[in-house]
């Protein structure tokens, strides 16, 4: 094992090592070990740079948490634009990728690191929670343009949009759904 290997960018490089572990092997497989070994490091290299194993992945799905929040603002602004159901279609399978699945099973198949979150987060499940928040979001921008009923209840569609859509994407290991799946789906879901 090299143990004077520089890394350019460590957390990125530890992260993406995180990634391609969890995707291969699956959240039991996730290590500390697993993921310097894959990362081509020494395992102090981690240490290093996380209070803890636990810290890194608290650390490892906020960074993910933030590639949501940032695609946040390109649906809301995607509002009036095409239809609510191919924006919708469109941003779901970018969520539910397979990382994004992966996280979701790894949140919650660790009790440490779901509770590591919620102190510094809040409640709900990494991933699906800002899933939820995003699409709100954009259904009540498109509400305010008159693309959706006035009344229609985004606190409840929002949540029902995420759901299905984890589930159209959660088998890791299967072929992920065709768009048109995804796309019956949503417009299953937002029919008024």
């Amino acid at each position: 094992m090299p143990t004077g290997t520089a890394l350019r960018d460590a957390r990125e490089q530890l992260f993406d090592a995180a990634e391609r572990v969890l995707l291969r092997d699956g959240s039991s497989a996730l290590t500390s070990r697993a993921v310097t070994t894959e990362a081509g490091c020494a395992k102090g290299v981690l240490h290093r740079h996380f209070a803890d194993f636990d810290a890194f992945l608290a650390d490892l799905v906020l960074d993910r948490i933030a590639r949501i929040d940032s695609r946040a603002a390109a649906l809301r602004d995607a509002a009036g634009t095409r239809t609510v159901a191919d924006n919708l279609a469109q941003v779901l399978p970018e969520v539910f990728g397979p990382v994004g699945v992966a996280i979701v099973a790894l949140v919650t198949s660790r009790d440490g690191l779901r509770l590591r979150l919620r102190e510094l987060r809040g409640a709900g499940i990494p991933i699906m929670a800002e899933a939820t928040d995003m699409i709100a979001a954009y259904l009540v921008a498109e509400r305010e343009l008159g693309r959706l009923a006035a009344d229609i209840d985004v606190d409840t569609l929002a949540p029902m949009l995420v759901g299905a859509g984890h589930l159209l994407f959660a088998d890791r290991h299967g072929a992920p759904p065709s768009a048109e799946a995804v796309r019956r789906v949503v417009t299953a879901v937002i029919r008024p």
